[in-house]
């Protein structure tokens, strides 16, 4: 793939059998979310979506720490309402391009995976995931919601009363939980999770990709029928509207330096 050397922030590999990987490669911010990333992730999703040499795309990040720790709230913090607007519109480009695209995506979540990592990964069409996976949407705890589809999303992983729990509460659910509560398909020991994934993602390969694309076309009918853009659109605009409140200026502070937030709003 020619996208290779083009960016600061992903890192794309094509092995064999059609299995293409695509790594969140910011280790140095636990692969967090920043709005550079966010405009990489849609032009190589594009590109991927096209390639006819993909059978099936592995989203994964870089390091043995997280898969996507969440959104860059460093450069969150300061937004304003349009821009919180934006932002989450962004976000959902790329998660309906891993929903929507033909080719299967397996999100393979290495460590944490929270706020936009869960995210990221429940737009894939599966998630696995090591022992050493923690999950989670802390958006409460910023004085914000989630903004990147888990109001619509999560609950079709674990049903509406689960996901209003975690998306209440923000706490954090290890790999096991996870698996239990049918939000993961497998856990895989983290000393052999990428070669697992693989075999994995060389199982789906081998397999017609016509007849692959056409059922998740069907299966993803429901999604779309249902009014998936609008009520993304609703969640980017209830998303955009908390930033310059003062829970989330307070929310954001108290993350960036350490604290526990007071929050004020009713």
């Amino acid at each position: 793939m020619t996208l290779n050397n083009s960016f600061n922030n992903l890192k794309i590999e094509k092995l064999e059998k059609g299995v293409t990987v695509l790594k969140i490669a910011r280790p140095q911010a636990l692969n967090a979310l920043n709005t550079e990333t966010l405009h990489e992730m849609k032009k190589a999703l594009t590109a991927i979506a096209r390639d006819s040499s993909v059978r099936v795309l592995v989203l994964t990040g870089e390091g043995e720490k997280a898969f996507i720790a969440g959104a860059d709230i460093i450069e969150m913090k300061d937004k304003n309402v349009s821009e919180g607007v934006l932002f989450a519109q962004l976000g959902h480009e790329i998660t309906k391009l891993l929903e929507l695209m033909p080719k299967p995506t397996i999100a393979a979540v290495n460590g944490f995976a929270l706020g936009g990592g869960t995210e990221m990964a429940i737009a894939c069409d599966f998630i696995v995931a090591s022992d050493k996976a923690v999950f989670g949407q802390p958006e409460v705890s910023l004085g914000i919601i989630p903004g990147f589809g888990a109001t619509i999303r999560l609950a079709k992983f674990i049903g509406f009363p689960l996901a209003k729990e975690l998306i209440f509460s923000g706490r954090r659910v290890k790999a096991e939980e996870a698996k239990e509560i049918g939000l993961v398909n497998h856990v895989y020991p983290s000393d052999s999770f990428m070669k697992s994934v693989i075999e994995l993602a060389h199982s789906i390969s081998q397999h017609s990709y016509s007849a692959i694309a056409r059922a998740k076309a069907l299966m993803n009918e429901f999604s779309e029928s249902s009014g998936l853009n609008f009520k993304l659109d609703a969640e980017a605009t209830s998303f955009g509207q908390l930033f310059g409140s003062a829970d989330q200026r307070e929310g954001m502070a108290a993350f960036v330096e350490k604290r526990k937030p007071a929050f004020q709003g009713l």
